[in-house]
């Protein structure tokens, strides 16, 4: 039953987080955005997608339960939702599962985008690790931290390009590092 709840409350806020981006969408697009990277936007979808396929079924067909330390790296997820909130806030209308790109607009540098650059990769690669860890499936982790690796070392110099190309980006991030507080050295 556990499980069921946690599965079901991952999937809804997927699918609202969803709807929040295409009406973002729509709305950047009304302003003269335009899309960049769409090549690869259905390859993250699909390993997104399958990600969460490849969590119920192993714990499904393998029978999993929770770990006995499930608290750890649930309340790790817990807090990966707070700053998802915050991500999604501060960027307010500029937030999308898409690069969205509107041509000369300031690059939103508040919340967690002041220390960092990508702070929603970030989350999403802790909630890799985290999800499966609470029912102890081992094999979605790894599989899906080596694909979400391979398409955000596609999809981050995609959007960077976009974003220097369009916006003030590279002044605004000059020296601000991808994930990790700080200044480049």
């Amino acid at each position: 039953m556990l499980f069921w709840i946690f599965f079901a409350v991952l999937v809804i806020q997927r699918l609202a987080e969803l709807l929040v981006a295409r009406k973002n969408e729509k709305y950047l697009l009304s302003k003269g955005a335009f899309e960049a990277g769409h090549e690869h936007y259905k390859w993250m979808v699909g390993i997104h997608t399958c990600f969460f396929v490849s969590f119920l079924l192993e714990v499904l067909i393998f029978h999993k339960d929770p770990a006995f330390w499930w608290w750890i790296p649930f309340s790790l997820f817990l807090l990966a939702q707070v700053a998802r909130v915050w991500c999604i806030s501060s960027l307010g209308h500029f937030w999308n599962t898409k690069i969205i790109i509107l041509p000369g607009a300031h690059v939103v540098a508040k919340g967690p985008y002041k220390y960092i650059r990508h702070p929603n990769y970030v989350i999403v690669t802790l909630e890799i690790i985290m999800i499966p860890l609470v029912f102890q499936a081992y094999f979605t982790m790894v599989l899906f931290l080596i694909l979400n690796a391979v398409i955000l070392s596609v999809r981050i110099p995609e959007e960077e390009k976009a974003l220097q190309e369009a916006t003030n980006y590279s002044a605004r991030f000059q020296g601000k590092r991808r994930f990790l507080p700080g200044d480049d050295i």
